[in-house]
């Protein structure tokens, strides 16, 4: 099947944030904090999905305040930080909101990503990604993770599911 059909079914994105919605370097603060840079369009993007009724979800093996902070900032409300086992919290958020794997679309961006991400419906990779990630995913972005790769991910579901056009017209409208 190819990838805009699998696109064509997504009720929910998940999210890895480092490598994804972040360009994955590790930023230290003079006080020895992690500080994580977070692309605009990304945000926007989420924000479209979330109106045209797709759910998103952040799933991390870190543990960041900043990571919570911007996920509310975002309206994200299904937020898991500090997560050794990606498949098994998805599997767990999926029985919780009634999904199956095929209406999910995980992206990430290193091996640890990939048990989760081969499970979904749909695997999506930023272009920044590890080798062996890309080779395995569904859809490779042309935009980095941190620099719109979400942002692009995220229409190229709209598209598929006949939603963006819509979207853009009604900002033109504005005009």
């Amino acid at each position: 099947m190819e990838y805009s059909s699998k696109a064509s079914r997504i009720k929910l994105l998940a999210l890895d944030i480092d490598g994804v919605l972040t360009d994955g370097g590790l930023h230290y603060g003079s006080k020895g904090e992690i500080v994580k840079v977070f692309n605009s369009l990304d945000g926007f993007g989420v924000k479209l999905a979330k109106l045209s009724g797709i759910e998103v979800a952040i799933i991390t093996s870190r543990t960041s305040d900043m990571v919570a902070a911007r996920a509310a900032d975002l309206g994200i409300s299904h937020v898991y930080q500090g997560v050794p086992d990606k498949r098994a919290l998805l599997a767990s958020l999926l029985e919780k909101l009634g999904y199956g794997w095929p209406g999910v679309a995980f992206m990430g961006d290193d091996l640890v990503d990939l048990p989760a991400m081969i499970r979904c419906g749909m695997a999506i990779a930023p272009a920044n990604a590890h080798a062996q990630v890309k080779t395995r995913a569904h859809y490779v972005t042309q935009a980095k993770g941190g620099d719109g790769a979400v942002r692009e991910a995220i229409e190229h579901i709209l598209t598929a599911q006949g939603k963006l056009e819509a979207i853009i017209n009604s900002y033109v409208d504005q005009a």
